[in-house]
């Protein structure tokens, strides 16, 4: 099953016109983000404490869910 950080580097965008694009190149400039991760709970937490590029947490669920969705079809 693919991480969620690689979900969300198909996100990514030189020219981000919402905010999961922003999150994504966000993401991939984060070096210590969990890149291996498929846990909500870990993810949620890193977020919390070093996701000062997002403007809201419900940013994280927004594209959890739509990773969700995109694992439930595999």
């Amino acid at each position: 099953m693919k991480s969620f950080y690689h979900y969300l580097l198909k996100y990514r965008h030189p020219k981000p016109k919402d905010d999961i694009a922003k999150f994504a190149n966000n993401a991939y400039l984060d070096h210590s983000f969990p890149k291996n991760s498929n846990d909500y709970n870990e993810l949620s937490s890193y977020l919390e404490m070093n996701g000062n590029y997002l403007p809201s947490m419900s940013v994280f669920d927004d594209a959890w869910e739509l990773y969700q969705i995109d694992i439930a079809k595999q």
